[in-house]
C-alpha cells in the first residue's frame, strides 16, 4: 500500500497535466484559427473614430481588406455607438446611408428635415433607416444602462470611407459653417460676422490655459470632448416631447421606426428564434437590397445548417457565446495570391475543389461573415443574441440542410439520393428523419449525450478510487 498510493498520486497528476497541455494546445489552436478565420472579425479589429467619458464611435476593420471574397463588400462599412445614460450625440449628417439598429437601451432620435423634425423613441430591436446627408441626434434617455446602436453604412460618395459633416464643431473637427467665407456666411444670414461667430462658431476663446492643456491631450489621444455631451433629465423630457415609438403591427413605413421582436417570428421552437423583416415587406430595406434579423438562440442549443441563396449577411454577437462552423473552400483563408492564381479566376477556373471548415468562437462584439452560398451553423454555449444584416437580400431564400421541415436534402428525388450518396435512399430518408426538430436544435445529439453522461460517471468512480 505504501507503494501503490504515491503511484496513484502520479497517475491523477499525469491525467491533470495532460489535461491542462491539452486545454493550453486547444486555446492556442483557438487563437491560430482566430487569426486564419477570413470570416471572422474580432471585436479587437475596430479603430475608434473618437472617444470621451461619455461613449465612442468604432468603425470595424474593412471587409475587403480581410479577404479577397468579400470584393463585394467594399462599400459597406459597421460601426457602432455606445454612449453612457443621459448623453447625446450632437447633430451631424453623413455621406452614407445608415441602418441603424438597437443593441441595448432605450433612446430618442430627432432627424430634420427641411421643414419639420420626427423624433422617435427607440429601443432593443428597434431599426431604422438614415438616408445620406440627414441631420439626425441621438440621446440615451436611459437613467442607469448604455446605450449600444449598430450601424450599417453604404457611402455614396468614395467606395467604403464614410465622412461625418458635424454642425456643432468639437475640439478635433470644427462646424462645416466655419468652412464657408466670411462674406458667405454674413450674406446667408445677414448679421455680422461677428455675431455669427460668437453665436454658431465661436469655441474655448475664455477658456483657461489648464482646460486647453487638457483638450490638447485628448486631441493627441484621439478623442473628442464635445461630439457626446451630457444633457440634464430636464433635457431629455423636452426630446421627449411628440416622440413616436415604433409600430407593434406594420414594418412597411417608410420613415418609422420598425422592431423586429413585435413580429412573429419566422423559425421558432424551444431552442430558439428567428426574426427577420426583408426588403420586400419594408420599403426602407428596398431600396438598399438589405435584409434584417436577430436570431435568439437558447444554451446548449443549435441554429441547424443553412446557406443563403443570395445574400451575404454580416452578423455581430451581442450578447451570449457561443460557436459558428461555417464550410468554404481551401483557397478562401488566404488573403493574398498569386499572380497566375488571379489569372485563373479571371478566366473562371477554380483553384480547388475541396472543401475546408472555418470554426471560430464567439463572444460579445465579434462579427462574422456568411457569405451566399456557403453553409453554415451556430451554436450557443450560452444564451446567445445575434443582429444580422443582410447584402443583396432581394429574393433571398434560406435552404437548410437538416430538420424535420424546409430541408432542402429531403426534396431529392430517390434515385438521384442512390446516385448522389453513398447510402441507399433509403438509409438517407431514415437518417433525415432523424431530426424531429426545424431550424433550432438540441446541439448534442442525443445518444452522444448519453454516451457522454455514462462516460462522466465512469470518470467519477475512477477519481473515487483515490
Amino acid at each position: 500500500m505504501a507503494i501503490k498510493a504515491p503511484f496513484q498520486l502520479l497517475m491523477l497528476l499525469g491525467i491533470v497535466f495532460l489535461a491542462s497541455s491539452v486545454c493550453v494546445s486547444s486555446r492556442r489552436s483557438d487563437q491560430d484559427q482566430d487569426q486564419e478565420n477570413p470570416f471572422l472579425f474580432k471585436s479587437n479589429r475596430v479603430q475608434t473614430l473618437f472617444k470621451n467619458e461619455n461613449g465612442h464611435i468604432h468603425l470595424l476593420q474593412r471587409f475587403d481588406k480581410r479577404s479577397k471574397i468579400f470584393e463585394n463588400l467594399q462599400n459597406y462599412r459597421l460601426l457602432e455607438y455606445n454612449s453612457k445614460p443621459h448623453t447625446i450625440f450632437l447633430p451631424q449628417h453623413n455621406d452614407a446611408d445608415f441602418i441603424l439598429a438597437v443593441l441595448s437601451g432605450k433612446a430618442i432620435l430627432t432627424v430634420l428635415n427641411p421643414n419639420d423634425r420626427n423624433s422617435f423613441n427607440l429601443e432593443r430591436g428597434d431599426t431604422i433607416k438614415l438616408p445620406a446627408g440627414t441631420i439626425a441626434y441621438l440621446a440615451n434617455r436611459d437613467d442607469k444602462e448604455d446605450l449600444r446602436v449598430l450601424d450599417l453604412a453604404i457611402p455614396v460618395n468614395r467606395p467604403g470611407q464614410v465622412q461625418s459633416f458635424l454642425l456643432s464643431g468639437s475640439e478635433n473637427q470644427e462646424s462645416f459653417l466655419s468652412g464657408f467665407s466670411k462674406n458667405i456666411l454674413e450674406a446667408s444670414f445677414n448679421a455680422d460676422y461677428e455675431e455669427i461667430e460668437r453665436v454658431l462658431l465661436e469655441e474655448h476663446q475664455k477658456e483657461p490655459q489648464h482646460r486647453r492643456d487638457l483638450r490638447d491631450r485628448r486631441r493627441q489621444q484621439g478623442q473628442e470632448a464635445n461630439l457626446i455631451v451630457k444633457v440634464s433629465r430636464d433635457q431629455i423630457q423636452e426630446l421627449s416631447k411628440n416622440a413616436k415609438s415604433s409600430s407593434k403591427k406594420s414594418a412597411s413605413s417608410e420613415s418609422e421606426p420598425f422592431n423586429l421582436g413585435n413580429r412573429d417570428p419566422i423559425y421558432s421552437n424551444k431552442f430558439g428564434n428567428f426574426f427577420e423583416i426583408t426588403p420586400e415587406k419594408n420599403p426602407q430595406l428596398q431600396d438598399l437590397d438589405i435584409l434584417v434579423n436577430a436570431v435568439e438562440i437558447k444554451e446548449g442549443s443549435l441554429l441547424l445548417p443553412h446557406y443563403n441563396s443570395r445574400a451575404t449577411i454580416i452578423v455581430t454577437a451581442v450578447e451570449g457565446k457561443g460557436e459558428f462552423e461555417l464550410v468554404g473552400h481551401r483557397n478562401e483563408n488566404q488573403q493574398e495570391q498569386r499572380e497566375e492564381d488571379e489569372e485563373e479566376e479571371e478566366e473562371g477556373q477554380e483553384r480547388s475543389g475541396q472543401v475546408q471548415r472555418y470554426r471560430a468562437r464567439l463572444s460579445p462584439g465579434d462579427v462574422f461573415v456568411i457569405p451566399a452560398g456557403h453553409p453554415v451553423a451556430v451554436s450557443a454555449s450560452s444564451n446567445l443574441y445575434l443582429v444580422g444584416f443582410g447584402i443583396n437580400a432581394e429574393n433571398n431564400e434560406r435552404n437548410f440542410l437538416a430538420g424535420e421541415e424546409d430541408n432542402v436534402i429531403s426534396q431529392i428525388h430517390r434515385p438521384v439520393k442512390e446516385l448522389a450518396f453513398p447510402g441507399s435512399a433509403q438509409q438517407v430518408d431514415r437518417l433525415l428523419k432523424n431530426q424531429k426538430q426545424s431550424y433550432f436544435a438540441n446541439a448534442q445529439p442525443q445518444q452522444r449525450e448519453e454516451e457522454s453522461q455514462r462516460k462522466r460517471g465512469h470518470i467519477s468512480s475512477i477519481y473515487g478510487g483515490f
